[in-house]
Order: C-alpha cells, then sequence, then structure tokens
C-alpha cells in the first residue's frame, strides 16, 4: 500500500498555531472591519458605520488583551505568535485609527503627513519590541517594562474620534477648526496622532507591564 501523501502544507502552519494565535487573528479581523467601515462611512456619512468602525477596534483591544492572557494561562509562546500579534497590532491600532481619522476629516496635507507619521512611529515601535524583547525581559521570559507607550493605547484615539462624531464634531465642524500653514492645511486635532506616535517611539519613557 503506498504511503499518504503529506498534508498540505497550509495543514501544517494551522496546526502549528496556538489557542492565543487565533484570538490574535480575531484582534487581525477586527482591524480589517474597522479599516472598511470607516471606508463605508467616507461613501455613506452615516454614523452607524463610523460607530462600528470604532467599535471593531475596541473589540481588537479586548482580542489582544486576551490573547496575551491565554498564552500565558497555557504558557504558549513562540516567535510565530509574537510576529502574528505585532501584524495584528498595527492593522488595528496603526491604520485604523489612522483611516478613521481621515475618515473625520483629517485630509488636510499636513494631516496626511500626521497620519502617516503616526502608523510609521507604530510599525518601528513593534519592530523595535520585537528584537529587544528578550534583553528587556532579563531572562525572566517576560518582559517587565515597555519602552514607550504601547500601540494599543491609540485606543484613545478613537474614543476622541467616537466622541467627537457623536457631538457633530467631524467633517468641516472638526474640533480647533483648521489652520492654513503655508500652502497646506492642519486640523489641529491630526496633532493627536503626532503626540501619540511620538511617545510609541520614546525610549526615555517606561511603562512597567501588568
Amino acid at each position: 500500500m503506498p504511503p499518504s501523501p503529506d498534508p498540505p502544507k497550509h495543514f501544517s502552519m494551522i496546526r502549528g498555531f496556538q489557542l492565543a494565535d487565533f484570538f490574535t487573528l480575531g484582534n487581525a479581523g477586527c482591524g480589517v472591519a474597522a479599516v472598511l467601515f470607516a471606508m463605508l462611512y467616507v461613501d455613506s456619512q452615516s454614523l452607524t458605520h463610523f460607530f462600528s468602525s470604532a467599535g471593531m477596534m475596541v473589540a481588537a483591544f479586548i482580542f489582544d488583551v486576551l490573547d496575551g492572557r491565554i498564552a500565558r494561562w497555557r504558557h504558549e509562546h513562540s516567535a510565530l505568535g509574537r510576529e502574528l500579534d505585532s501584524l495584528a497590532d498595527i492593522l488595528s491600532f496603526g491604520i485604523a485609527p489612522a483611516a478613521l481619522g481621515f475618515a473625520a476629516g483629517l485630509r488636510g496635507e499636513w494631516d496626511w503627513l500626521a497620519l502617516i507619521y503616526f502608523v510609521c512611529c507604530g510599525v518601528s515601535r513593534l519592530a523595535r519590541f520585537n528584537i529587544t524583547a528578550e534583553s528587556l525581559s532579563e531572562g525572566a521570559g517576560k518582559v517587565a517594562y515597555f519602552e514607550g507607550t504601547p500601540i494599543p493605547t491609540s485606543v484613545i484615539l478613537t474614543g476622541v474620534l467616537a466622541w467627537a462624531a457623536w457631538k457633530e464634531r467631524v467633517g468641516e465642524n472638526l474640533y480647533w477648526g483648521v489652520w492654513t500653514i503655508g500652502p497646506w492645511e492642519l486640523h489641529p486635532l491630526a496633532l493627536l496622532f503626532v503626540l501619540s506616535g511620538t511617545l510609541m517611539i520614546s525610549k526615555t519613557l517606561r511603562i512597567p507591564k501588568i
């Protein structure tokens, strides 16, 4: 009887997933949904789509918390899980908040730079964490503190945007109006994204990991 063929490689990859990894994928799925809802809002101007986008980011945050807790509970830590977590986080807490900010009315030229800066800071922060996690753990197997604010703290920006939408202060009614600086326009609200990005890449700011 001939030997059975090897299973397709994608089945082997799925078998390599830990329980926590599926929660990480839930985080990523919510991030993609948040971006799609933000795109729908641009077209429909329906606050249902706007709040759905914000809600997906909150759901992503819950998945992000749960995957870490499950990994610690089951003592399942892997390089694959760490990379999955970083990719999911940049979707849900980097690209998605920037997309919602754009949908809310941050569409001036300086706003674009602020949003791009924010996402690039998030990518840089996650990459730095991945290569320094071992040294930060000091051999204990667990990171004792974060250098810079963790990228999931961008849910605060999501909350600000959701509040602005609730108060009908999006689009042309954005808080603090719009400034013209040189040939380009800037909505001061975009500076919150600059602040968030800068705090993420800070090396002097240390936040204990709970």
